[in-house]
């Protein structure tokens, strides 16, 4: 058994009084803890609630309800008619929507759209990120089983295929064609963030390895029009990537390489190349190995640009501990590194400059830049 320090008893004496009815009934009644209480309080029981609230936002969003609501106001009566939902049922679902700020009342049985749900409304890719949780959380409906059998074998694993697959290159068309839909939908925000953390503009021929259907390199490709691109990932995705180029007439200056980047070499040619949300997928070891095909690809004067969420610690982060946290775990495989760790795995990699960009929402997305 360790030695008890200081911050041990310090925990141990605020837990225990803490967990005291007797002095949770005294700081809810004296007036110079009230205010504290009743945050504590109200924060518990969020966390208690949390998973309703989840779900009414998703009830919302397979129901295209924010849809319905974005040219004005419309009746209660209106909506059950339109959603073909019973009307109690329908005026239970805008109260709860209205508390969550998705929704607002305009006027005696009439609703609009709330600050929540109007954002949500500028963000198709959180649409789509809301809508596919339904895999997510079925897999954490059994929070501790997921825990004991290490994380993968359930609905978000088989949402994403190459994650647990012996052989990543024999996935099919069809095995791909959900995430690969969700990635594509999700990238235009991510990638404004990185256009403005970092002018990809100054290089020649930018390389996106894992770029899936080509979203993030037709965004490139607008963003910087002399740039030349490349983009290599599975075959199957790689389909999907011709289509997409071809209708932003971007294919004539693209090359697209299909193979299984952790066990094929990643092709020469770039002088950037992008991992976006690729690194925290892997566990330590294809990480390394992925980084080491990556630098052997670059020249010297090359950069090598990592874009995902990343980890806090020592701080806490709820996007990085809890979300991608358990997310990664269902899905079955990767963690959410810091700036700090990808810096340390780049080096064993043999990458020699390695800085942290600033990003406009780093808890959603941080950037390390990797030189030789």
């Amino acid at each position: 058994m360790s030695a008890t320090t200081w911050r041990d008893r310090w925990t141990g004496w605020r837990n225990g009084l803490l967990s005291d009815p007797g002095f949770q009934q005294w700081a809810a009644d004296f007036p110079l803890t009230r205010p504290i209480a009743r945050r504590r309080a109200q924060g518990l029981f969020d966390l208690v609630a949390g998973f309703v609230y989840s779900q009414t936002l998703a009830t919302c969003v397979r129901l295209r309800l924010f849809e319905l609501l974005r040219d004005g106001p419309r009746a209660t009566a209106a909506l059950a008619e339109v959603l073909d939902l019973p009307l109690e049922a329908v005026d239970r679902l805008l109260g709860a929507a209205q508390a969550l700020r998705l929704v607002e009342r305009a006027g005696p049985g009439r609703y609009a759209l709330g600050a929540q749900g109007a954002a949500l409304l500028g963000n198709a890719g959180l649409l789509e990120m809301i809508e596919h949780h339904r895999h997510l959380y079925a897999d954490l409906a059994d929070g501790v089983g997921l825990l004991r059998r290490g994380g993968g074998e359930g609905h978000l694993a088989a949402y994403w295929p190459y994650a647990t697959s012996a052989a990543p290159q024999a996935t099919t068309p069809e095995d791909v064609s959900d995430y690969s839909a969700l990635m594509a939908a999700t990238l235009p925000a991510v990638a404004a963030d990185l256009f403005q953390a970092y002018r990809i503009g100054r290089h020649r021929r930018l390389m996106d390895v894992g770029g899936g259907e080509g979203a993030f390199l037709a965004l490139a490709g607008a963003q910087a029009p002399a740039l030349e691109l490349m983009l290599f990932d599975l075959p199957a995705v790689t389909q999907r990537a011709r289509r997409r180029l071809a209708c932003a007439g971007l294919l004539d200056r693209t090359e697209v390489f299909a193979g299984d980047f952790l066990s094929e070499p990643v092709p020469a040619g770039a002088d950037l190349i992008t991992l976006v949300r690729i690194l925290h997928d892997h566990d330590d070891t294809g990480a390394v190995a992925l980084l080491r095909s990556i630098r052997a690809a670059l020249p010297p004067d090359g950069a090598l640009l990592i874009a995902e969420p990343m980890s806090a610690a020592p701080r806490t982060d709820r996007v990085a501990d809890v979300y991608f946290a358990l997310y990664l775990l269902a899905m079955g495989r990767g963690r959410a590194r810091t700036p700090a760790e990808i810096a340390a795995l780049a080096r064993t990699a043999g990458f020699r400059r390695i800085r942290t960009l600033r990003t406009r929402t780093p808890f959603l997305l941080r950037a390390v830049l990797a030189q030789p």
